[in-house]
């Protein structure tokens, strides 16, 4: 107790700048320490096959963002030879969605380290910050973008070369934005999540804001819109140039907005006007500084130690609801509780399941839109929205034990083999599977008009052989690639790279199977054929699935301390 104010206690505090000696120390150790992971990776052969799984997924989002670039660059270039520089906003404002849309699909896939783990040490904020966004550099989101805005400065080098400081200067900006904002975006979304009160609120707000998108598709293309009555009206009017009044608004607004700015700069530099593009690259600028400040505001309350629980105050107690929601007695309807509860309890797996769903209405619409020019994809327009919006149950399907977390232990004390708990979730996400297939399916009929008899049951015999095939691989997946998840938070998981691979690659399986049975039917105008053909893979998936569940208990047991060491570890 007496060396607590000596110099060697002091020597340690978190003092100094985010480049100070110790921070340059803490730096190289962390480093040092995801290193030493890799390596211990390759002592197990699921660490290599993780690893192996790392290097493929990695390569796939290289090539996305190449392929990204590529086309960033190619619309530059010819936006710039032929003139057109003012279209450049629409290229902004499409690698703004790009950039944030890539972050929130792929926050579940994608393996992430919480650098909140290091404040149990003598972090200095300062480091703590800076560790936070070196960590941002490397996401697949940042990563494409990147490489888009590269393609962008390439592409308008080779035609204005005179125009490359300022393009620079402003893809600078707009990448320091979006990079910024995606790390403010997931602080403030885990900080909102982590409480039942504002889990309702966001998700209220969210579920009206996409439907809201909704009414944006009767504004913008509008069926009874007659041309020539249009144009009679605006000459009528003095509006001769045939464009919807609210366009205008539209277009001086975003030129204020950050999709707007990075292009302004770029053709005001193009017309001579310094004035315009110096206050375009400032207000860009004010713009990333404003993200930063909001995701330090998020980054100082978690460095300064708030707690995100939900536990009672000593003011008032909650209420504790002894009711049960499902009726019936038995390890299997108690399964089926504790997974409801979960389920109602957890935001982020209700947005993981919930957004597709109310995005089939795009897709629909699209469906419906471009219905005139080829009947043969109308067709097959339920389907591909029923099968678009079941993708939220990748992750819960396919790692079904993740949500467990310390609670795995207690499955391997209970009196009641594993093959009823996995079989009580398979019962629940099959029904939350057929209940969201049918959602989907409404949807899409309420755009795209009643389906043919032939096609709803082509889509009833896809979803029974997509069904059981998924709840077997699923099933298997989550006793040999398991990992724990964390409910509370959208982004920062520490998922497992081969399970996400796998269970991708699996589900394009499913899809394309389906599609290859349903193509050669049409091919040879056979189209009924392809509800018994897919019945017979039905039969043989629920035949997968019966062995799996046969199997599961001896293959789980033999990696009982494989799966309390990946689910039941403090993190």
């Amino acid at each position: 107790m007496a060396d607590l104010g000596t110099e060697r206690t002091l020597r340690f505090a978190p003092s100094g700048g985010p480049f100070s000696k110790l921070a340059m120390t803490q730096y190289s150790a962390v480093v040092s320490m995801r290193l030493r992971l890799v390596a211990n990776s390759f002592r197990t052969a699921s660490g290599a096959v993780e690893f192996s799984a790392r290097a493929v997924s990695s390569f796939i989002y290289g090539m996305i963002g190449v392929g990204l670039g590529v086309g960033a660059g190619a619309s530059t270039y010819l936006l710039a030879q032929h003139h057109h520089l003012h279209l450049l906003a629409l290229e902004f404002w499409t690698l703004f969605v790009l950039w944030q849309a890539i972050s929130i699909v792929l926050a579940s896939f994608l393996e992430q380290f919480d650098f909140s783990n290091l404040l149990r040490f003598p972090v200095n904020f300062g480091s703590f910050l800076l560790l936070h966004l070196v960590s941002g550099l490397i996401d697949v989101s940042t990563l494409a973008g990147c490489l888009a805005c590269l393609g962008i400065l390439i592409g308008m080098t080779l035609v204005r070369p005179e125009l490359f400081v300022v393009t620079l200067a402003a893809l600078a900006g707009f990448a320091a934005f979006n990079i910024l904002l995606v790390r403010a975006i997931f602080a403030w979304l885990d900080r909102w999540l982590a409480r039942r009160r504002s889990r309702e609120i966001v998700s209220a707000v969210f579920l009206l804001s996409m439907l809201s998108l909704q009414l944006l598709n009767p504004a913008i293309r509008n069926e009874n819109w007659n041309p020539t009555e249009h144009a009679r009206e605006t000459t009528r009017h003095g509006e001769g140039n045939g464009e919807p009044s609210w366009l205008g608004t539209v277009l001086r607004v975003q030129a204020w907005l950050p999709g707007g700015l990075p292009a302004g700069a770029i053709e005001s530099a193009a017309d001579g006007s310094a004035a315009v593009e110096a206050g375009s690259l400032s207000l860009l600028g004010l713009y990333a500084l404003a993200a930063g400040g909001l995701l330090c505001i998020r980054l100082r309350a978690e460095y300064r130690g708030e707690s995100l629980g939900e536990a009672p105050s000593g003011k008032a107690q909650a209420r504790r609801d002894e009711g049960w929601l499902v009726s019936g007695s038995g390890p299997i309807s108690a399964q089926i509780e504790k997974e409801l509860r979960v389920m109602l309890r957890s935001m982020t797996q209700i947005y993981a399941i919930g957004v597709p769903p109310i995005m089939v209405v795009i897709i629909a619409s699209l469906f419906r839109n471009g219905a005139s020019l080829a009947h043969r994809s109308f067709q097959v327009a339920l389907p591909v929205c029923v099968a678009y919006g079941l993708l939220g149950f990748t992750q819960l399907i396919y790692n079904n034990l993740g949500a467990e977390g310390k609670g795995i232990q207690m499955l391997f004390l209970f009196p009641v083999s594993l093959r009823r708990i996995l079989l009580a979730k398979n019962l629940f996400h099959g029904a939350l599977y057929l209940g969201v297939a049918i959602v989907s399916g409404a949807l899409a009929s309420l755009r795209i008009g009643t389906p043919d008899p032939a096609v709803v049951a082509m889509t009833l015999a896809w979803l029974a052989f997509a069904l059981p095939a998924n709840l077997a691989a699923g099933n298997l997946l989550s006793v040999l690639m398991a990992y724990r998840v964390n409910l509370g938070r959208l982004g920062r998981q520490s998922g497992s790279q081969a399970n996400a691979l796998l269970s991708m690659l699996i589900q394009t399986t499913i899809l394309g199977a389906g599609a290859g049975v349903v193509g050669l039917c049409t091919m040879f105008d056979q189209m009924w054929l392809a509800v018994p053909s897919l019945l017979a893979l039905a039969v043989v998936a629920v035949g997968s699935w019966l062995l799996v569940l046969k199997q599961i208990d001896s293959l789980a047991y033999h990696r009982r301390d494989a799966l309390i060491g990946k689910l039941a570890r403090v993190e």
